[in-house]
């Protein structure tokens, strides 16, 4: 396996980095934070550019490229600190219509995620959890569709979507029932959504389904088989916001490194400090960590659902696995290189006007985004056979 990117892969980071930064003061945390939470201009920009259709097959509209392309562009995205609607439409909804939709699914609703129509996940898993069985969400059969009703939290990007990947549990449907996944016009009546209280860049809505009817024709995949669906977008996803911690911590070791060249004590920087040395080389060690293993993730979900799949990407088992280590593992360290980041900058890290405690929160509100560490360790932990609570 070799994780070094092509001439192409490096011209789509390269530029993505340069038109990100380039849009910080307008598209950043702090410029969208008391308007829609992202910036619609850089997004009409980001469909111009190809990038909400990067993955998307060229029959549909889109660029062709593949989920490992999409990453690099999170990554940046992570660094730049742009919140926005991209990991949750381009990264987890496109490649589950594009691996378990109908023809016709594909082919309207691919086509207008190129375009820049924005979807978001709703997933009501009993007890908040982040397993595939289960929804609080149900579906009980309606004349010829269904009729969804439940309350689901955590919805990213609820207000701006304009559909959604629905998982509910169908009751007595025509054809069995279980874990189903409907793909739902926003505009449909009877979907509402209320704005939470979180930390983090990224908006998060508690949304309501009430009475809400969708046609059988809007069902992802098979009646009872959403399991296979919600396990493709949780790994998707999780390993996209494993790319996207990665830009995030790169850009705190570029700053604390920059930070302890520049702060002067008694009478020299502080960069040539034993200790502070020691801070800046564990932060370089957690994200070069941080960027193989997730990498190595991303790679293998690339190529095992994609055209063309590799059987060097290994089992389906083997690629959840890869994906709980990478998320067990980034979610951790991106933590601890922000808590180093704040040791080596001292008060000034803490302070509004100091981007350091934007990457915090970052870090801490997207190491629980489709589970944190301790719910991937745990699986990890349980399919290489060690009991509960070991290790």
């Amino acid at each position: 396996m070799d994780l070094t990117l092509t001439d192409d892969q490096q011209l789509i980071q390269s530029t993505a980095r340069d038109l990100l930064r380039s849009w910080t003061d307008a598209a950043g945390v702090r410029a969208v934070r008391d308007g829609a939470g992202h910036s619609t201009q850089l997004w009409k920009e980001m469909v111009e550019l190809g990038w909400t259709g990067l993955a998307v097959p060229e029959s549909h509209g889109g660029v062709g490229e593949g989920f490992l392309e999409v990453c690099l562009l999170i990554e940046e995205m992570g660094g730049a600190q742009v919140p926005g609607p991209f990991l949750a439409t381009v990264a987890c909804a496109a490649p589950a219509i594009t691996r378990f939709g109908t023809g016709a699914q594909r082919a309207e609703w691919l086509g207008d995620i190129a375009a820049g129509r924005v979807v978001s996940y709703v997933r009501a898993a009993p007890r908040g959890g982040w397993g595939t069985t289960g929804s609080e969400v149900s579906a009980r059969p309606a004349g010829s569709g269904f009729r969804l009703d439940g309350t689901a939290l955590f919805v990213p990007w609820a207000a701006a979507a304009e559909g959604f990947l629905v998982v509910a549990h169908v009751e007595n449907g025509p054809t069995g029932g279980g874990v189903t996944v409907f793909l739902v016009d926003a505009a449909t009546p009877g979907i509402s959504a209320e704005q939470l209280d979180v930390i983090g860049p990224d908006r998060q809505y508690r949304v309501h389904l009430d009475g809400v009817e969708v046609p059988a024709g809007a069902v992802l995949g098979e009646v009872g088989g959403g399991g296979q669906v919600v396990a493709a977008v949780d790994a998707h996803g999780a390993a996209a916001s494993c790319a996207e911690m990665v830009g995030g911590a790169k850009r705190v070791l570029d700053l604390t490194v920059e930070y302890a060249g520049q702060r002067q004590q008694f009478g020299r920087p502080i960069g040539s400090f034993q200790a502070v040395q020691h801070h800046c080389a564990d932060i370089a060690i957690d994200v070069l960590g941080s960027r193989l293993i997730a990498y190595e993730a991303i790679w293998r979900l690339a190529v095992s659902s994609g055209p063309g799949s590799n059987a060097d990407a290994g089992t389906p088992h083997e690629v959840a696995l890869t994906v709980a280590a990478a998320k067990a593992w980034v979610s951790d360290a991106y933590q601890r290189v922000c808590a180093l980041g704040q040791q080596v900058h001292g008060a000034i890290g803490f302070t509004g006007e100091h981007d350091l405690h934007l990457f915090s929160a970052h870090a801490t509100s997207t190491a629980l985004r489709f589970g944190d560490g301790d719910f991937h360790t745990d699986r990890v932990a349980s399919a290489i056979g060690l009991p509960d609570g070991a290790g």
